[in-house]
């Protein structure tokens, strides 16, 4: 049984949405995953004292001060949550059309079975 070119289009889209869609969710999981690792450097912060604290940079350890230390651990979530919301829109979104596309799918395949 042939498959018609538009349907072949169509299952094609659809796969496509697919993948955009599983990038999209790996994305946001690493962006999360990145804000618990802050909150948690943020909570170990707050219990240290005004002694001498050390951040990564690259391969190297670096001297700094707790309030530039909670500065850039804040800017940094505040940033990553900005990401999260965004990929949630696209995800909303690429479900949203995958959902339509699906449904065309059916109507069409539906079609060429009666």
């Amino acid at each position: 049984m042939d498959v018609p070119k538009q349907v072949q289009d169509k299952l094609a889209q659809f796969q496509n949405l697919q993948n955009q869609l599983q990038m999209v969710a790996t994305q946001k999981q690493q962006f999360m995953l990145r804000n618990a690792d802050i909150e948690g450097a943020s909570q170990e912060l707050s219990k240290a004292g005004e002694g001498k604290i050390y951040r990564m940079a690259g391969t190297l350890f670096v001297e700094t001060n707790k309030g530039d230390c909670e500065k850039n651990l804040g800017e940094e979530k505040e940033s990553n949550e900005s990401r999260v919301n965004v990929l949630e829109n696209q995800e909303k979104k690429l479900t949203q059309k995958l959902n339509e596309l699906k449904g065309e799918l059916q109507g069409m395949l539906g079609q060429g079975n009666q």
